[in-house]
């Protein structure tokens, strides 16, 4: 599938910001199964001095860029066009005792060496009550890919996707404790319950192409930035599940950055200095562009 992908942020001041940096993660990551076909970034004030790119310690692209003059107002908008196709799986996965034991070895080796996303990070620690949930669906010698399969319809059946309980600060603790949240947060949550395991798992942001109920028309700007996890697989390598949908994404899911968690990821961060509070607007327009037949 080919997207064109507008993701639009606007920040609106009570007051003017003298100066401000930022840094994003908004250029889609390019994958064995994804390309990046264009991007371009652009700044409202034009920023008067844009460093450009860099190459994060996750392997993400990262844009940064100053704005040196008074402003009160900022709007950033990226767009890119990117083909996805179906990510391959395995046939086959080792029992995920065996993926727990391996990456925890002290031996250097590829799975090792993903050791570091065991651990807990910034928005996400390990506990005993999130091993205990996920244990339900890693019975002993079961397959990796079965149980993140059944880990990940659990959390669709038990959690309700409710867009006023949580914000980006809210813990862990407090989504399990509701049962409730968004994307973030089942996302955030399943990284949890595995690393409380002892199995590798990382935090993945993107898109997702949302379609209409039949017979209605799209809507533009109505799609969100999507999140879901990912955990580590012996010989195959990473391995993707969306708990908010139930599903392992396909080609209608479009992958911009990961890490531990969603600071390592944050669409747009930034210092400002000056201004008094601001209101943030997001939209993000995810539409499928039709290729003439061959």
């Amino acid at each position: 599938m080919l997207y064109a992908v507008t993701h639009r942020t606007t920040y609106g001041y009570a007051s003017d910001v003298a100066v401000s940096h930022h840094l994003v993660h908004l250029r889609p990551r390019e994958l064995p199964w994804q390309q990046v076909t264009d991007f371009a970034l652009s700044v409202e004030p034009p920023a008067a001095a844009i460093a450009g790119e860099r190459t994060d310690y996750h392997g993400n692209a990262a844009s940064y860029f100053s704005i040196r003059h008074p402003h009160d107002r900022l709007v950033v908008t990226a767009r890119s066009r990117v083909r996805v196709t179906r990510p391959a799986l395995p046939e086959r996965t080792p029992p995920w005792q065996q993926v727990r034991d391996r990456c925890a070895s002290n031996v250097l080796t590829p799975d090792s060496a993903v050791g570091e996303f065991r651990f807990d990070s910034t928005y996400i620690t390990r506990k005993p009550a999130f091993a205990e949930y996920a244990a339900a669906s890693f019975p002993n010698d079961r397959p990796l890919l079965d149980g993140v399969i059944d880990f990940t319809a659990c959390i669709y059946r038990d959690f309700r996707f409710d867009s006023r309980a949580t914000t980006v600060a809210t813990p862990v603790d407090e989504v399990f404790k509701m049962r409730r949240g968004v994307c973030q947060d089942f996302a955030h949550f399943a990284v949890a319950g595995l690393r409380s395991l002892g199995l590798p798992a990382r935090y993945v942001s993107g898109y997702l192409e949302t379609l209409p109920p039949p017979g209605k028309a799209r809507l533009v700007g109505a799609d969100a930035s999507h999140a879901w996890f990912a955990v580590w697989c012996p010989g195959h390598g990473w391995i993707d599940a969306d708990p908010t949908n139930n599903i392992l994404p396909g080609d209608r899911h479009i992958t911009v950055a990961w890490g531990r968690d969603f600071g390592d990821v944050s669409p747009v961060r930034g210092v400002v200095v000056g201004g008094s509070g601001h209101r943030l607007g997001v939209s993000v327009d995810v539409a499928r562009i039709t290729e003439p037949a061959a």
